[in-house]
Formats: structure tokens, sequence, C-alpha cells
């Protein structure tokens, strides 16, 4: 069961491509030669049992995690290559740059304490974009108008509930400009009535055509906005489909049993 649904993504070039993705942590092999691939505009989730490796890929891509095998092409640049039997990693200002175009956003928040929700919002446009504090400013007043929190601007993450904090992590993921967003379980960390503000956020950003790369335990949500599913297991990606598939009659027996375990 392979393949990826919609015309569009079938004719554009893939924006990220991992070929054999090796991770090992203290002797412990992680990831064992994943494979993925996403288009421009696609929304691909990735599921599977906890310890499946969803997290460390999103690690790897933003180069949170340095691989220790494999490649990754991200924009159509190269950020690290096999050489032989070792791995070679693209300049750091490419890296760099490349982790500018596709923020993440952390499961549990990852904001400054001690900076306020505007802060917060402009710290990577000012230090990494290099824009100019009012422009940083006008733009961050944008991506939290669009998250329904413009009105927290002078707020401190303190002030704020877990859902609101993740709704200006994503604002401050959509004031870099970005071409591509990781999420990594964005709901995970939150209570339950609280998820659902931060899921129409993501549905709304799927709806404007932004790319997405999302880990998630969270089955409904997956049907709900995913055009592939990446289903990972032992360290690799075992299938990947458009959602229909994942979800259909016709699914393999051993993401039908994760589906059951997950209440999905």
């Amino acid at each position: 069961m392979t393949g990826q649904s919609g015309e569009h993504r079938a004719e554009s070039a893939p924006i990220l491509t991992i070929r054999g993705l090796h991770k090992v942590f203290r002797g412990n092999p992680i990831l064992k030669g994943v494979d993925l691939s996403l288009r421009e505009g696609e929304i691909a989730c990735l599921i599977g049992s906890s310890g499946a490796g969803k997290s460390t890929i999103l690690r790897c891509i933003n180069f949170l995690e340095r691989p220790d095998a494999g490649e990754i092409t991200v924009f159509g640049t190269p950020l690290c290559w096999q050489a032989g039997e070792c791995v070679q990693i693209a300049p750091e200002r490419t890296v760099q740059a490349a982790r500018a175009r596709m923020p993440m956003v952390f499961q549990h928040f990852n904001l400054f304490s001690h900076r306020t929700v505007m802060e917060n919002v402009m710290e990577g446009q000012v230090v990494v974009l290099r824009r100019s504090k009012a422009e940083a400013r006008a733009r961050a007043r944008d991506c939290l108008a669009r998250v329904g929190l413009l009105d927290r601007s002078d707020f401190y993450p303190r002030q704020l509930s877990g859902g609101q904090q993740q709704r200006v992590a994503i604002a401050r993921a959509l004031a870099m400009s970005p071409s591509l967003i990781l999420f990594d379980e964005p709901t995970s960390a939150l209570d339950p009535e609280l998820v659902q503000g931060v899921q129409s956020v993501i549905r709304d950003l799927s709806a404007e055509g932004m790319s997405m790369l999302i880990v998630t335990h969270e089955m409904r949500f997956v049907r709900s906005i995913a055009q592939t599913v990446h289903f990972c297991e032992g360290g690799r990606i075992a299938e990947s489909a458009p959602v229909s598939e994942i979800f259909g009659s016709d699914a393999h027996e051993r993401i039908r049993a994760f589906m059951e375990v997950t209440h999905g």
C-alpha cells in the first residue's frame, strides 16, 4: 500500500526527500533506514506507537539531531548525504537557512518564559531573518491575529493556558514565513478541552495550502486533515498511503491493530 493522492502533488517536485535515514542513540538504533517524501502543499501525518521513531524523524529533518546515515534534501538543497560509510553535512549556513524555512512546533511549546507573547513571536524574525524590529512586530501582529491571540500580545507564557501557548508557538512558526511546518505532537500536552482550538488553527493552515508534516496520535485529527499518512514501525516507514487507504477496509492488518489500540 503505497502512493500519494492528489494530481497537483503528483506533478510537483518534492520539497522534502529522505532516503535511508539512520539515527543511533547510545548504541541503540532508533531510525533504521527511513524513506519519505513530501510535496508542496501536502499535509502528511506520521503515526505509530511510542518509540517508533516519529519525533526523531522530525528532529533529524530540522537538524536538532545529526543523522548517522542517509540523505535529506529540502527545497532542492541537500542537507546531508552519504559519502561511503560516512554522512556528510552541508555547511552550517545552508542548514540554518533551510531550518528557517521549516520551523518546528514542539509538544511542550518551547516559549521563552521571560519574554512576552509579542517578543516570543518577534525573536526568530530579528535574530534569524534579520528583520527590523518594526517589520518583525508588524508580522507578529498579523500572525497572532491569525491564531486569535493578538489581545494577549503583552502577556507572558505563564499567564496563558496550554492551548494558548501552543497557538503562540504556531504564530511564532508562521512569522518565519515558512515553506514547511513540522509539528511534533502539537496537542499531546494539552487538556482535552484545549485540543480543539489548536487543531482548528492547523486546519485553517491546511486550507491555505501550507505544507505540513505532523507527528500525532490523534487519529480523528489525522482522518480529518491528512492527505498522506506514514505508518512508523520499528524505526522505519512501514506503510505510506493516502489517508483514505490507511483508514479504509483494505488497510494492512498491523495498521488496523494499531488503530484499535489507539481507539481512533
